[in-house]
């Protein structure tokens, strides 16, 4: 990262035209802030002078080849504020650098001095005058720019100043459209103010927009013998069918926990207790055992060939394979014989196994990483090499909070000086500072806090900072359940619940996921008042009847299905910043739009808004007025439209205010915006 940091003291100095607070900036530019290709990315900068003399600003823009490009601000605050923006679309990965130069307009000032002047026929000679120079020095940069059309335009401007008597006439040739887009390209830049260089790191889409499916793959195809009472583990190769699944319900990213040897000492079992059966396979978290550590797989799943092949397979249905980085190791890992110095000794001697008191790990080991620092990177940095040479280009890092930052930042660092197109994703349902430092050192995206808010204003707080706050440096992924987490809002309210959570994810986010399960309603908890699942997969082989759930029809295939399907069809849902809140009057309904903006000259062009009104209580029929903030979605007032529900196939005609009846079967609305033109009597 330090390739692209700022040099120390260039970030608070101002230069002739002050430009201050710039963004987006990361630690005062220590790290880049985040883009992907295709992504509108908002840069914004408060620029200013002294006294009455116009000011203008730019972005300017160098490539990952060196080749700069320059975009024009424009102010976004009422007079007085100083405020100046751009949305600016990246199309190449890699470091990117930005910087906003400030600087002084004598083109606006002498327009604003004209528009004054001339038709109250003060100082009229000299200021045609002033303008006749000022289009003819603007002439000779389009001439040298070879550029002869704004050339030509720019010398009959400065000839209409010249000739004739209506000075007012000879003033609307001169602020044309054709002759003000001229100038502003070629019009003079005086007293140049550049900030300083901040850095802007273009990963590739899917660190943006994705859906994700979790699986296990011991699961899949696992057998129970009675006789025996013992399990016989699912595989890779019997795992291919969950790979079709998830890509016929439109995931992008299959996420396989842990898929190592696992550790025998203190083997949790069923629900996680201590007392595992001959048949119980352990936490695949609790990884290591004689058979190897991370950079082996459990035999029960296969050998690398069938990995590999299972990567394949996922490749030729369009899918990733995700896998879990897990920094923690079973007392039985080789690295605990080998490098019992890379772990902390209490003080009987004994290695610390995991604790998050009451909770205790007894099946785990952390590693301490400030014994042998460098023995220790090296053999992480080797690790993640290993997946990646096997087709693993996504990781899933499970609980990078409990690890040092500046390990993380040095890993990334690393892996991205060869292969930059490598993702993780952070596991760190922690304190928001750390959850936000991890995304500012590098993590490409973020589990949150998503499935701890159901209340409105919880929800329309939570997504304005996501959106608004800290968009520059966390990507949010929304997923609905884990393993670890059986929310108790799917606990009680059936279809209907899940139904609201998938359409919220799937819709608030340009990232989503759920595991398996979830598609099949499951939600019996361990006990009253535990988040944590009766039967969790961590714990036990947990083969599912997908073809029974497919007969009877119970099963969110279908949704699910639609939903990523609606993503993929729709630019506003593959975005973060351009969320909107309007207005319903029961607080058990939420508004919400999103929209992407029309490529700028496109022809026959228009914006893709995408609006979602959604029922937040499973448990009743809710019925709310709907107040729209027409201008969040491109319209006046009075405008009137069609609404397409891409759920249901209806089509209703809208204007500023509407009325929703949500209930138990249809929940939700995913409303296309069709314009047709007219307005309301």
């Amino acid at each position: 990262m330090s390739q692209t940091a700022v040099p120390p003291g260039q970030s608070t100095r101002i230069g002739r035209i002050p430009v201050t607070k710039v963004s987006p900036v990361v630690e005062q530019g220590a790290y880049p802030a985040k883009a992907t290709v295709g992504e509108a990315v908002p840069i914004r900068a408060t620029v200013f002078r002294e006294g009455h003399d116009a000011v203008n600003a730019t972005v300017v823009l160098t490539a990952p080849d060196g080749t700069e490009r320059r975009e024009p601000m424009q102010p976004t605050t009422p007079a007085g504020f100083d405020w100046w923006g751009a949305t600016v679309v990246l199309d190449v990965e890699g470091p990117w650098t930005f910087r906003v130069e400030g600087w002084s307009d004598p083109w606006e000032t002498w327009v604003h001095t004209a528009e004054i002047k001339i038709p109250a026929g003060i100082d009229v000679d000299l200021v045609c005058t002033e303008g006749t120079e000022l289009f003819t020095g603007a002439a000779a940069r389009a001439d040298a720019d070879d550029a002869p059309g704004p050339a030509a335009r720019l010398r009959g401007a400065a000839r209409a100043l010249e000739a004739g008597e209506q000075v007012e006439d000879r003033l609307s040739v001169v602020l044309a459209p054709d002759v003000r887009s001229a100038m502003a390209q070629y019009g003079p830049r005086e007293l140049v103010s550049p900030s300083p260089e901040y850095p802007l790191f273009v990963d590739r889409r899917e660190a943006l927009f994705a859906s994700w499916y979790e699986f296990f793959p011991r699961s899949q195809g696992a057998t129970f013998d009675e006789k025996t009472q013992t399990w016989t583990s699912g595989t890779f190769a019997t795992s291919y069918e969950r790979l079709e699944a998830a890509a016929a319900m439109g995931f992008d990213v299959v996420y396989l926990p842990p898929i190592h040897p696992i550790g025998t000492s203190f083997r949790k079992g069923a629900n996680n207790t201590l007392t595992p059966g001959p048949g119980d396979p352990g936490s695949p978290w609790a990884i290591g055992n004689v058979e190897g550590g991370h950079d082996a797989i459990h035999p029960d799943l296969g050998t690398f060939d069938d990995f590999d092949a299972f990567v394949a397979k996922a490749r030729s249905l369009g899918l990733e394979v995700a896998l879990d980085l897990a920094l923690n190791a079973s007392p039985d890992h080789p690295w605990v014989k080998e490098h019992p110095e890379w772990f902390s000794k209490r003080a009987d001697g004994s290695i610390a196994y995991a604790e998050n008191p009451p909770k205790k790990y007894q099946d785990i080991y952390n590693f301490n990483f400030d014994h042998d620092r460098e023995g220790i990177r090296a053999a992480w940095l080797e690790i993640v090499r290993l997946w990646m040479s096997h087709g693993v280009r996504v990781f899933r890092v499970d609980n990078p909070h409990t690890k040092p930052v500046d390990f993380w930042a040095w890993l990334f660092a690393e892996v991205r000086k060869t292969d930059p197109d490598v993702l993780f994703f952070a596991e760190a349902f922690t304190r928001p500072a750390m959850m936000h430092m991890l995304g500012k050192i590098g993590f490409h995206m973020s589990y949150t806090y998503f499935t701890w808010r159901n209340e409105k204003w919880e929800l329309e707080e939570y997504l304005t900072e996501l959106t608004t706050e800290t968009d520059s440096f966390l990507r949010p992924n929304f997923f609905v359940n884990t393993p670890d987490i059986n929310p108790f809002f799917l606990q009680t309210g059936g279809r209907t619940a899940f139904t609201i959570r998938a359409v919220l994810a799937a819709t608030m986010s340009p990232l989503w996921g759920v595991y398996s399960g979830f598609e099949l309603f499951e939600n019996a908890p361990l006990g009253p008042g535990r988040e944590e699942y009766l039967d969790s997969e961590k714990f036990q082989y947990r083969p599912r009847d997908w073809e029974a759930a497919a007969e009877s029809g119970e099963n969110l295939n279908l949704l699910l299905g639609r939903l990523n399907q609606v993503r993929r069809e729709h630019p506003a849902l593959q975005q973060l910043r351009d969320l909107h809140f309007h207005t319903a009057t029961n607080e058990q309904a939420i508004v919400f739009s999103k929209r992407a903006r029309a490529a700028d000259g496109a022809a026959g062009a228009e914006d893709d808004v995408v609006i979602v009104v959604s029922s937040l209580d499973p448990h009743a029929v809710v019925e709310s007025e709907v107040v729209l903030d027409m201008a969040a979605l491109g319209l006046s007032d009075r405008d009137v439209y069609l609404v397409h529900d891409e759920i249901t196939g209806q089509t209703w005609r809208w204007g500023q205010r509407a009325f929703v009846r949500l209930t138990q079967d249809d929940p939700c609305h995913i409303l296309t915006l069709v314009r047709y033109g007219g307005a309301q009597a």
